[in-house]
C-alpha cells in the first residue's frame, strides 16, 4: 500500500481545506483566508499562537498530532481570531495575563468539543491537558475570567479540578493549562489602521460565510451567528471618548496636521494644550446599580484619568437630584475609588445633572453618565459632549451624545 509522507506545511494546508469543506464550518471559510499561516521552527513557539491576524504553528508540536487533533488546533487559533480576543479583552490580560489566557481557552475548547461529537476535530493526545472544564460551558470569556479570579483569590493557588477532556492540575488556573500561546505583544504591534482593517475583514468574512451557509443549506454555526451581533467593548469606547474629547485647544500648531481637513487636501493646524480640562462623571444611584458595579466603573475611569491627566474630575451622584458632589484634582484623583462615598437611592431624572452643571457654572470638557437607562423626563439638554454608559438595558439609547451598553456580567 502506498503511503504518502506529508510535510508539516502540507498537513497544515490539508487541515485547513478539510475544515473549509466541513458543512458546520462553511461560515468560517472566508475567515480562514485572513492573515498568514505558517509552520515555525522557533523554539519559543511551543504549540501555536496568533496575534489576532497571523498564525504560527510549532513544527515539533504538529508532528505529534494526528489529523483530527491538528484540525482542532487550527480551529482553536481561528476562534481566537474571529472572536477578536487579543483586542476586545486586552483589559483582562492587563488585570491577570494567565487567567485571561485560560478563560479564553476554556470557552473555545468547550465549544469545539461540543461541536465535534463526530470526531472531526478532537482534543485528545497532546491536546488533552488544555483548558476544557465542563463547568464553564455556556459561559463567556468575562464570566469565566471572573469565576477563576474569584476561585483563586486573584490568581493564587487553585485546585485545578478540571472536569472536561483537559484534566490538568494547573495551579490557580481553574483546571488545565492554556492550549496555545497568545501573542498579545504582536497584537499591540499592529497599527491602528491595521486593526481597523482586520476588524472590517473579519466582520465581512463572517457575514459572507453565514450567507453562503444559508444558501447552501449547510446550516449555521451558533457561535458565529452570535458574533454577528454588534460586539462592543465599553472600556474601549470609554477610553476613545475621553481621548477624543478631553484634549486641550488653547493654541494651534502646524507641527501636527488637523486630520479633519486632510481629506480636502487642506493642511490646517491642530489644537494643543498643556492641560486637559475638567471631566464630569455622573453616576445614577437610583438603587438599581450596586456599589460593586460603581467601584468597577470608577476603577476604569481612574485608569483613564491616570493616562490623560485631566485638570479635575467631578463626581456627581444623582437620582432625582444631585445627592453628592465630589471633586478631585490631579493630585487627589489617584484616591478616587477608595475615598468616594456614593449617595442616593431615589428615582432617575438626569435633568438634575445638566441643571446642576448650569447652576454651578461648571466648565467641563465632557461628561460621562453611568445609568440603568430608565430615565424619567428625557435625556436632558446638553451643552458639552456626553457619553452614556447604560447598564443592563439594551433597549435604552440616548437621543443626545453617544451611548454604549454595558452588561453587568462584563464588569
Amino acid at each position: 500500500m502506498f503511503v504518502q509522507n506529508l510535510t508539516e506545511e502540507q498537513r497544515l494546508a490539508k487541515a485547513v481545506v478539510a475544515i473549509m469543506d466541513k458543512d458546520r464550518y462553511t461560515a468560517l471559510a472566508s475567515v480562514l483566508m485572513i492573515g498568514t499561516r505558517e509552520i515555525t521552527d522557533d523554539p519559543s513557539c511551543q504549540t501555536a499562537y496568533t496575534n489576532g491576524r497571523d498564525e504560527k504553528y510549532s513544527r515539533e508540536f504538529v508532528k505529534k498530532l494526528n489529523d483530527p487533533e491538528l484540525r482542532f488546533l487550527v480551529l482553536h487559533e481561528v476562534d481566537h481570531k474571529y472572536r477578536r480576543h487579543l483586542y476586545l479583552y486586552k483589559y483582562l490580560h492587563d488585570k491577570h495575563p494567565m487567567i485571561a489566557n485560560i478563560a479564553m481557552d476554556h470557552m473555545i475548547n468547550n465549544n469545539l468539543v461540543e461541536e465535534n461529537d463526530d470526531g472531526f476535530a478532537t482534543m485528545t493526545g497532546p491536546l488533552l491537558d488544555g483548558c476544557c472544564d465542563k463547568k464553564y460551558r455556556g459561559m463567556n470569556e468575562v464570566q469565566i475570567f471572573n469565576a477563576i479570579y474569584k476561585e483563586t483569590n486573584g490568581g493564587g493557588e487553585g485546585d485545578g479540578d478540571g472536569e472536561g477532556q483537559g484534566e490538568g492540575q494547573g495551579q490557580g488556573n481553574g483546571g488545565g493549562s492554556p492550549l496555545d500561546d497568545h501573542d498579545w505583544e504582536g497584537a499591540q504591534e499592529l497599527s491602528d489602521e491595521e486593526k481597523r482593517e482586520l476588524e472590517r475583514e473579519i466582520d465581512e468574512a463572517l457575514r459572507q460565510g453565514a450567507l453562503v451557509a444559508g444558501k447552501s443549506g449547510s446550516g449555521g454555526n451558533r457561535n458565529i451567528e452570535e458574533l454577528l451581533q454588534p460586539q462592543v467593548d465599553w472600556r474601549e469606547v470609554l477610553r476613545e471618548f475621553v481621548n477624543d474629547t478631553c484634549r486641550g485647544n488653547e493654541f494651534s500648531t502646524y507641527r501636527k496636521a488637523n486630520r479633519r481637513y486632510l481629506q480636502d487636501d487642506l493642511y490646517m493646524p491642530s489644537g494643543e494644550a498643556e492641560k486637559v480640562g475638567e471631566l464630569v462623571i455622573g453616576i445614577d444611584t437610583s438603587a438599581s446599580i450596586s456599589n460593586s458595579e460603581i467601584a468597577q466603573f470608577l476603577s476604569e475611569v481612574k485608569h483613564i484619568c491616570d493616562t490623560v491627566k485631566p485638570a479635575g474630575v467631578r463626581l456627581l451622584y444623582w437620582d432625582t437630584e444631585i445627592c453628592r458632589d465630589e471633586y478631585y484634582d490631579e493630585q487627589s484623583s489617584g484616591k478616587l475609588v477608595e475615598s468616594t462615598k456614593p449617595e442616593g437611592g431615589g428615582g432617575t431624572d438626569v435633568r438634575c445633572v445638566t441643571q446642576y452643571i448650569q447652576d454651578k457654572n461648571i466648565k467641563a470638557q465632557a461628561c460621562i453618565i453611568l445609568t440603568d437607562g430608565d430615565i424619567y423626563g428625557g435625556w436632558g439638554e446638553w451643552s458639552l459632549p456626553v457619553l452614556w454608559c447604560v447598564l443592563d438595558n439594551a433597549d435604552a439609547t440616548a437621543d443626545v451624545g453617544k451611548t454604549v451598553h454595558i452588561k453587568s456580567e462584563d464588569m
